[in-house]
């Protein structure tokens, strides 16, 4: 495997670092995740550099800096508008609180490289020789395609938890097998996650569920009791069975993983709706004339709610994610809605995740996305017109005002009637609105 420095910016500018640090007489590596993805051919975000350079060395060689962890000998350099976090060679005191080191000694990359999670994030690279440095059997795992914990897994997962999750991030993402003791070590520890402040749990499932191998992930975590710690709401999915007219694919379980595969690079809110739009089934399962989840959405949007607040997300994502599982089966009905109501449904602020969750609960069943295309179709059309497609309204409560009319609760009335009057074609002009509410309201 050969690795080699690329011209894009955030790579040059890791070298300039590398190069300056190495001048003045320190050794300086890019390390971790940068080095596996290179090895593996995938893009980094960013690079991290290792240094036998203390914290206030690397403040006083460069003009710009950010000290965002210097006791833990980490220090963010500037380089125009590219960030690179350079650390210290360190080695770590006990952990007490499942995330940081009660205390570092500052060490060299043998014993740095000890500390890290896994075998494949803890290789380091010299940029300017070529040189790999590899002490822990990372380039090994990375051929074979194994997720191993440095030593004692027992003791990785204890230092932080949060790497329980990352064990599944990578395995899904590399389609990487986790190794035997480190898999054991994940079942036996999973409940150790809820040591993890769930904004941190929240982060690594965005990280999980927008990345490639979702449905993968969704797998492992449920296999290893990860999801029962985390998402017991969608451990509860596994077994609930579904009509095989509608869903052939088999259970809820099934169906949702099959529909994160299938969503084409989703944002957050987007994976997370997806992860959530059929929750509201296993509380509403009954069998009838068939098998029915009467008011699922109902309830799906209420857990949804519950779960949002629990891994703390912010009012506007909580918001975006609870109207996807509420809105998921309108999709049923937009060949028979009014064009008032289409027009309104296809208005939704979010609705381009809307048809794609529902372009991948489609594919993940039955296959049939008429209606996902039906309302493409009508997207394009609509949005070709001059005024959109919720043309702004032809009056409004000062009108009412001069007309005549006293402010109260007879206004929203009269404004919704006039406005579903205007969707649907037949007002156009606010002299037909007027005459309209003349007759229909007289004073």
């Amino acid at each position: 495997m050969k690795i080699t420095v690329s011209n894009s910016p955030h790579e040059q500018a890791a070298f300039a670092i590398v190069r300056k640090l190495k001048k003045e007489g320190h050794k300086a590596y890019w390390v971790g995740g940068c080095i596996r993805n290179k090895l593996l051919n995938f893009p980094s975000e960013d690079i991290d550099i290792a240094t036998d350079a203390p914290p206030e060395k690397v403040l006083s060689l460069f003009p710009k800096t950010i000290s965002v962890g210097a006791k833990f000998g980490v220090v963010i350099v500037v380089q125009g508008n590219i960030r690179c976090e350079v650390a210290t060679f360190r080695r770590d005191g006990s952990y007490l609180d499942h995330r940081h080191p009660s205390k570092v000694h500052f060490s060299d990359p043998q014993k740095d490289a000890s500390r890290r999670d896994f075998t494949i994030n803890a290789l380091f690279w010299d940029p300017a020789t070529g040189k790999l440095l590899d002490y822990t059997g990372g380039e090994k795992d990375i051929k074979k395609g194994i997720i191993r914990c440095i030593g004692k897994p027992e003791d990785r997962f204890q230092e932080d938890a949060l790497r329980l999750l990352r064990a599944v991030r990578f395995s899904a993402r590399f389609g990487f097998r986790i190794e035997t003791k480190t898999w054991n070590a994940i079942k036996n520890l999973c409940d150790l996650i809820h040591s993890i402040s769930p904004d941190r749990i929240r982060e690594e499932l965005i990280k999980i569920f927008t990345g490639p191998g979702r449905g993968v992930a969704l797998d492992i975590l449920e296999q290893s009791g990860l999801l029962e710690s985390i998402l017991p709401e969608v451990q509860n999915l596994k077994g609930v069975a579904q009509p095989e007219a509608f869903h052939p694919e088999g259970d809820c379980f099934e169906h949702t993983k099959l529909a994160m595969e299938w969503l084409d690079n989703p944002t957050p809110t987007l994976a997370m709706g997806c992860l959530f739009h059929d929750i509201g089934k296993p509380p509403t399962f009954e069998i009838s004339d068939r098998i029915r989840f009467n008011g699922h959405t109902k309830v799906g949007e209420l857990l949804a709610d519950k779960i949002c607040k629990r891994l703390k997300f912010s009012n506007a994502y909580r918001k975006a994610i609870t109207d996807l599982v509420k809105r998921h089966m309108h999709f049923l009905s937009v060949r028979d809605m009014k064009i008032s109501t289409l027009k309104k449904f296809l208005s939704h602020t979010n609705i381009e995740e809307d048809l794609e969750l529902h372009r991948a609960d489609c594919m993940a069943s039955h296959g049939d996305i008429s209606n996902y295309v039906f309302c493409k179709e009508k997207l394009k059309e609509l949005k070709s017109h001059s005024n959109g497609i919720i043309p702004p309204p032809v009056v409004s409560g000062r009108d009412l005002i001069e007309m005549g009319y006293a402010p109260g609760p007879l206004f929203k009335k009269i404004l919704d009637q006039v406005q579903e009057l205007q969707l649907e074609g037949r007002i156009q002009t606010k002299k037909q609105a007027v005459s309209f509410i003349k007759k229909e309201f007289p004073l």
